[in-house]
């Protein structure tokens, strides 16, 4: 199915004149598309337009105290250090998150993965990670959908910050139902014990950045660091292209 995909992408792209995968602009023979979107697209989804809370990049006040943690976050034991967004679930960013996931976005998952090592390279750095790791699907559902949109922008991070990639470091053990539990307590028992860590991970002293494409609430993303700390994992950072 990846194959069929990307097969006819590439036919299309010599039929017909390239377009900005997030608004279907034709590209302009003066004015260059970086990264496969247009200018105006590339800067609405790289413009962050609010603060947001270090802990769990929740879009915050711009004179909110966040020494502790944000009124989303504060009080909550969430399993991984702090989490870096590209930016909210919101206009063109939202529009991308919806279209990486389907297999025809896999292209689009690449791209925004690249854009996202470009904007906010920096603060991965700072964290000083040694690896990067996706959210896995569970593999009907990756069967189903054709890839993973987490596993693709995760991917091209490690390229874009020269580490390793790690993509099964993860894996989930059974199906777990959309995070749409009226309470933050439900959404967690909803995803406990949902993931191990692959045989012969060797996590001992290591730092991981977790990569999704979507944050709500982070009851995910703190039960697969959770796992990974166990594991012995010594830190985990969490990346995600857009918050809720």
């Amino acid at each position: 199915m990846r194959w069929v995909a990307g097969f006819t992408r590439n036919i299309a792209q010599w039929l017909y004149p390239r377009l900005c995968l997030l608004c279907d602009t034709p590209e302009p023979a003066d004015e260059p598309f970086r990264h496969g979107v247009c200018n105006d697209c590339h800067r609405l989804i790289t413009t962050d337009p609010f603060a947001s809370c270090p802990w769990c990049a929740q879009t915050v006040g711009p004179h909110t105290d966040t020494t502790h943690g944000c009124a989303d976050c504060r009080g909550i034991a969430h399993r991984f250090e702090r989490a870096i967004r590209l930016g909210p679930y919101d206009g063109k960013l939202r529009d991308a998150v919806l279209r990486m996931k389907v297999l025809a976005g896999e292209g689009l998952a690449d791209i925004v993965g690249r854009i996202f090592a470009e904007c906010c390279g920096g603060a991965m750095r700072a964290s000083a990670v040694d690896l990067v790791a996706p959210i896995p699907l569970h593999w009907w559902r990756k069967w189903t959908r054709g890839y993973n949109q987490a596993e693709a922008v995760a991917r091209e991070l490690a390229a874009g910050l020269q580490l390793p990639f790690v993509p099964r470091l993860l894996q989930r053990l059974r199906w777990t139902p959309q995070q749409v539990q009226p309470t933050r307590e439900a959404r967690r028992a909803n995803v406990k014990g949902a993931f191990r860590v692959m045989r012969g991970a060797r996590l001992a002293g290591k730092r991981v950045l977790l990569v999704d494409d979507v944050m709500t609430t982070g009851s995910t993303l703190s039960e697969a660091a959770r796992t990974l700390r166990d594991a012995g994992a010594a830190g985990v950072v969490v990346a995600v292209v857009a918050r809720r």
